[in-house]
């Protein structure tokens, strides 16, 4: 009785995936570009590691971000072409998860790369990389409610439509006004939801999506986040050494956080790199501590002026004896949601928040910006 060689994709998987060192990544890249036989095989093997990290908890998105970080652009763009050739195999998802497909970076092919060997060496780096992905809380999508799953509402278009005016405008007092807007018309579509869920047959429940917190200066970004959802009746977790936060939240709750979050970034990043220009023709020369005490305080400031907003908007709603009741559902949902995800969790003081000219400007930065319920249009 003879027993079966081990294929050269076995082999070069021992010499590579099981060996941290440079050496076993090269004769694990030399066995497999010797071989073209073993594309099929390599190629299947690749799909797999992508099954498994959908079976952690992982997503395309959290996917893509981590072999960006980790990696090189030839890196994400073979994640990409992995991620696409397993679709078909994988089980039905929802529209967050096609989302997430539909913004997967485009690649020619088989995203091949260079001579045989280079690219071995890559396909090799990122199974090192899938191989060794952590367990994530895993991210259901939400329940449909009675209603089915409808339509971006009018409401959101108006509101990215604002965000984007925002951010494109060099004035602060115009993208004061919009962003305010844009505050206000986001509460109101989450009581508008809210109620609209409250009335379905099969009602809504919390669901989660996880948003890239990257460096530097992360801490002050998932401070700014942190205070994006809260305001918007959501509540956010750091991870740290995965840069990310994970939302949990309505699903109408989660998408304007995710616009706001991003927009507010924008416009801190913007209004960071013209104040940090005047300190620098001042004669100032460190810049580091400036830009983190800067959005420390900006997110700081922005989370006053958004639970500010917030809490007016409802109010001038005439919160209903049906309304009121609702709101404090869902909040408790949401809350038991997040305990069930994490029931461990941790506060971190923001670090390295040292600079006062950096903290006065970015306080001037976030009023500037600052969100109300009845904004005044220039």
């Amino acid at each position: 009785m003879t027993s079966s060689q081990p294929s050269t994709v076995d082999r070069a998987f021992q010499s590579a995936l099981y060996d941290d060192t440079d050496t076993g990544l090269d004769t694990g890249a030399s066995l497999l570009a010797a071989d073209s036989g073993a594309d099929v095989e390599l190629a299947r093997r690749g799909r797999e590691f992508v099954a498994a990290a959908w079976r952690r908890g992982w997503q395309p998105a959290d996917v893509v971000r981590l072999v960006r970080r980790e990696l090189d652009d030839p890196h994400v763009r073979l994640a990409a072409g992995l991620i696409r050739a397993q679709a078909p195999d994988d089980r039905p998802r929802g529209p967050r998860w096609r989302a997430q497909l539909d913004a997967l970076p485009q690649t020619d092919g088989h995203a091949r790369m260079g001579d045989r060997f280079s690219h071995a060496t890559a396909v090799l780096e990122l199974y090192r990389l899938l191989l060794r992905l952590p367990a994530l809380e895993p991210l259901d999508e939400p329940r449909p409610t009675g209603t089915g799953h409808r339509p971006e509402s009018r409401m959101l278009t108006r509101i990215r439509a604002l965000l984007a005016k925002a951010e494109a405008t060099g004035f602060p007092e115009e993208a004061e006004a919009l962003s305010a807007k844009a505050q206000e018309l986001m509460a109101r579509h989450s009581v508008d939801e809210a109620l609209l869920a409250a009335g379905a047959p099969a009602p809504d429940a919390p669901g989660a999506c996880r948003i890239g917190v990257e460096p530097p200066y992360e801490q002050a970004k998932a401070a700014l986040l942190d205070a994006v959802a809260t305001a918007n009746h959501c509540r956010a977790v750091w991870n740290e050494p995965l840069a990310f936060s994970t939302v949990v939240g309505f699903e109408a709750d989660l998408e304007v956080v995710e616009l706001l979050h991003t927009s507010l970034l924008v416009q801190a990043t913007h209004a960071m790199t013209k104040a940090e220009a005047a300190q620098r023709a001042g004669g100032r020369k460190r810049t580091k501590t400036f830009r983190q005490s800067f959005l420390a305080a900006y997110a700081h400031r922005v989370g006053d002026r958004l639970r500010a907003a917030a809490r007016s908007a409802l109010a001038d709603t005439d919160p209903s004896r049906e309304l009121l009741p609702v709101l404090a559902t869902r909040e408790l949902a949401v809350t038991d949601r997040m305990a069930q995800m994490f029931p461990e969790t941790t506060t971190t003081r923001l670090r390295g928040i040292t600079d006062e000219a950096g903290w006065t400007e970015g306080t001037k930065a976030a009023d500037k910006a600052q969100v109300h319920s009845h904004p005044q249009l220039p």
